[in-house]
């Protein structure tokens, strides 16, 4: 497995991480016993960065990674967990008193005293401006309840922002072979200014796996179903916000592409892992086998300029003009 350093925290960690929203909620049911599969299979695999948050199964999810990371203390692992989505979305209610109670949520819920990464979790525009914010989250730092803050974002505007502050560690922004973007501008700054990337949604919600099809279907309690047209929270957090029906057109090109002895899901992570500027990305997982596939995308030689044209034309042709202004 490769190596990176996470932007300002000055950790190593592998570059691919672990997501891990679905062992809480909102992808249908994770037993605790395949959630420890995962957690186990992703460790064994070279995995030493976990990506969490405060609302991920109202906290089920950080304590299923903090009872993980106690059983390996001398793994070196890094946890990085994502705090404001516990109340309303309102640019008042990001200040240093809720921090504090969040904060100190999440280190029960992880067993630890001091988090290793805290992210503002995709809030509004307006706190990315706030020197306040900033304030309370430095605030935080020299506390020792937190070794360092970044921030998780929608929009590139929010990443450019957040790169500009001086104790910004990290940014987490939605980034895969459909949704490019973030390429123009966020991971030269962020490179330049030694900020880390964290790549989520890498697979789009499962698109790039190339296995589904037309007619698939998810659960009732899977945001792939109830978020479809972002009822419940940014619909780009759902298939990257592409429509479905092209997505699933755009993912058997995508798998086209796929050198032998690769899965389309592995190539589009490796694609990824090896861009300029990003530290890891975090897929998901749903059980051990998964796991093991995804973290394999951490050791795959040099894709090739040949196939980044091609994952660039694809999005051009697909996509370009239907999600390259939103986000």
């Amino acid at each position: 497995m490769d190596t990176r350093i996470l932007g300002r925290t000055g950790r190593t960690v592998s570059v691919i991480g672990l997501g891990t929203w679905q062992l809480g909620a909102d992808w249908g049911d994770v037993t605790p016993a395949d959630a420890r599969k995962v957690l186990d299979a992703s460790l064994e695999s070279g995995v030493t960065f976990y990506d969490t948050a405060d609302v991920y199964g109202d906290g089920r999810s950080e304590r299923f990674v903090g009872e993980f990371v106690a059983a390996n203390p001398e793994a070196g692992l890094t946890v990085g967990t994502k705090m404001g989505r516990r109340v309303d979305q309102l640019p008042e209610n990001y200040v240093l008193e809720n921090f504090r109670a969040w904060t100190d949520r999440s280190r029960k819920n992880l067993g630890v005293d001091t988090l290793d990464l805290v992210q503002l979790h995709c809030p509004p525009t307006a706190v990315y401006l706030s020197d306040e914010v900033f304030d309370a989250l430095d605030t935080l730092v020299a506390d020792g309840a937190i070794a360092a803050y970044g921030v998780s974002v929608e929009e590139t505007s929010q990443a450019l922002t957040a790169i500009a502050r001086p104790g910004t560690a990290t940014v987490q922004i939605i980034l895969n072979a459909f949704r490019l973007k973030p390429l123009d501008e966020v991971l030269p700054a962020a490179a330049a200014a030694g900020v880390g990337i964290i790549a989520r949604v890498p697979l789009a919600s499962g698109l790039l796996s190339a296995k589904y099809t037309e007619r698939t279907t998810f659960a009732e309690n899977d945001h792939r179903t109830y978020n479809r047209s972002g009822e419940a929270f940014d619909v780009g957090e759902t298939f990257a916000g592409v429509d479905f029906a092209t997505g699933i057109s755009a993912a058997r090109a995508f798998a086209a592409l796929a050198p032998e002895g690769l899965t389309a899901a592995q190539a589009a992570l490796a694609w990824i892992a090896q861009l300029e500027g990003v530290s890891t990305v975090i897929p998901g997982a749903r059980n051990a086998e998964q796991a093991r596939a995804n973290a394999a995308a951490g050791s795959v030689p040099d894709l090739g300029e040949d196939f980044r044209i091609a994952v660039a034309d694809i999005y051009d042709r697909h996509f370009r003009a239907a999600v390259h202004g939103r986000w």
